[in-house]
């Protein structure tokens, strides 16, 4: 299976924005850990495993792929736009819509973001704030737990 580096890139963030000191995944058959170490210049480090593939990725290889731009990294400015519920998450209203919003779209308060099922119920997914979408996490079509993260939306100030 071939490593999505776009991934790996948001997790490193939601580790950054977080503090957290470790993160795991595991996707089918890939494992994805991440450590962040408390150093001068804060950069985690990942290591990957997969049958057959043990390899620690350098600090420096990480700075130069995955080093998202400042303003991406800037926390105070970055909203999180969370799941209210266990369901299924959809991008498009159906499977031949456009989806609702795209990475760099600007959206309002209120405007709908996303879908989720939940006992063969559909209910919209509003933003709660306004401004330029980053990030959307949440896959189109996967299950999302209560509090997961669909999409994280760069906020004027």
């Amino acid at each position: 299976m071939p490593i999505d580096y776009s991934k790996i890139k948001r997790l490193i963030i939601l580790v950054e924005q977080n503090k957290l000191t470790e993160l795991a995944v595991e996707e089918e058959g890939l494992s994805v850990t991440i450590r962040a170490e408390a150093q001068e210049k804060h950069v985690p480090t990942v290591g990957t495993s997969q049958p057959g593939l043990h390899a620690e990725v350098e600090e420096v290889f990480v700075e130069e792929i995955f080093e998202a731009p400042e303003e991406e990294i800037a926390a105070e400015n970055l909203a999180e736009i969370r799941s209210l519920m266990i369901g299924v998450f959809y991008r498009c209203p159906s499977p031949d819509s456009p989806p609702y919003i795209e990475v760099g779209d600007e959206i309002e308060v209120g405007q709908t973001v996303g879908l989720i099922e939940a006992m063969k119920v559909f209910s919209e997914v509003p933003s709660e704030v306004a401004g330029r979408v980053v990030a959307v996490p949440a896959e189109s079509g996967k299950l999302v737990q209560q509090g997961d993260v669909l999409v994280v939306v760069e906020t004027a100030g």
